[in-house]
């Protein structure tokens, strides 16, 4: 089993990238391999809509996302976690989800048949305030895009009043229940 946990905050060691440390700890605990990406670590454009596409869902644009595409495609776990940025995802994750275009045009215009490897999605979200819209707002996004890449939406963990870099260590139970989803309250096997 390959779980990959995306961050798509920009700030490094931010409550966002702890909140995915403690489920990946957690999934480590149960011998899962665990591959950490952080989206602003990688440089690459958000999409272009191009003209041409290309019908076996392959982007036409050469940058760094390739290599987010390649660890999506050979993961059984994505874990998407993002802090809520004017009621939604970071652009970082955003980004990463429109470059998923020209697989959606593929899958679903040009019926192109490509394989996709079942996978089961998390999500993880932080916010420094508590609008439930904020966080379904999010939730929609991130559901879209596990539907795209054929990743069953499998559980989430919402956070609110962090907002300070290191605010969620005062929040043991958003971190408790990450490590505990992490661990295997939520199975992998069988994605």
């Amino acid at each position: 089993m390959m779980l990959v946990g995306i961050s798509g905050s920009p700030r490094k060691g931010g409550n966002t990238e702890l909140l995915l440390d403690s489920f990946l700890e957690g999934a480590l605990s149960r011998g899962e391999d665990c591959d950490k990406v952080i989206l602003n670590d990688y440089n690459f454009s958000p999409c272009q809509e191009c003209d041409q596409v290309n019908r076996d869902g392959t982007c036409r644009v050469e940058d760094e996302m390739k290599f987010i595409y390649q660890k999506i495609n050979n993961a059984d776990v994505i874990v998407i976690a993002s802090p809520v940025f004017f009621g939604s995802v970071s652009a970082q994750v955003k980004m990463m989800v429109d470059r998923y275009q020209c697989f959606w045009m593929a899958k679903n215009v040009f019926h192109s048949g490509i394989y996709i490897k079942p996978k089961k999605g998390y999500f993880l979200c932080v916010a420094a305030h508590g609008k439930d819209s904020y966080f379904e707002n999010s939730r929609s996004i991130v559901k879209n895009f596990f539907a795209t890449i054929e990743a069953e939406y499998s559980g989430d963990i919402f956070c609110n009043g962090v907002e300070g870099k290191s605010d969620i260590l005062s929040r043991k139970d958003c971190l408790d229940m990450a490590y505990r989803l992490g661990a295997g309250e939520a199975s992998f096997h069988g994605a």
